[in-house]
């Protein structure tokens, strides 16, 4: 009897690609499940300290759902590293700007804030509208409706 745990090397992960469509999916549980499957949570290999995650392709991200007041009172900050330049929009003025960064800001705060989590950020794909461009990685339909 095996006694030892398994822990996953870089190359023996593999890697699966999956599309998900934002429309009407609130935000917060929209990038929960993807961090996770990010992360590689979803598989039994996963390895806390390794890149276990898959790829994901998020679309329609214009069209994600900001619940209660969060479009008007949630407030995102940038500050310039200058006297006075601290900017600071809204979640829907965001995602009217710049769907894609509100997104990308969401999922990539329920990652590790280390070297490991920026690079299971990079494997997260965004795009404005129902059309995207790694078809011919074939992903596969993440189904979140169960999970929402």
């Amino acid at each position: 009897m095996n006694k030892t745990t398994f822990m996953a090397k870089p190359g023996q992960v593999d890697r699966k690609w999956y599309v998900v469509d934002a429309t009407d999916v609130p935000l917060g549980r929209l990038s929960a499940v993807v961090a996770s499957v990010l992360r590689g949570k979803n598989k039994p290999t996963f390895t806390p300290h390794t890149d276990t995650g898959d790829f994901v392709i998020v679309i329609n991200a214009e069209k994600v759902k900001l619940t209660g007041k969060k479009a008007t009172d949630k407030i995102y900050y940038t500050h310039s590293n200058h006297p006075g330049g601290l900017k600071q929009i809204s979640a829907g003025e965001l995602r009217s700007k710049n769907a894609v960064r509100l997104i990308e800001k969401s999922v990539k705060g329920m990652l590790p804030h280390n070297t490991l989590g920026r690079a299971q950020g990079m494997k997260l794909k965004v795009f404005v509208g129902g059309e995207h461009t790694h078809a011919a990685q074939q992903p596969e339909v993440l189904d979140i409706s169960g999970l929402i």
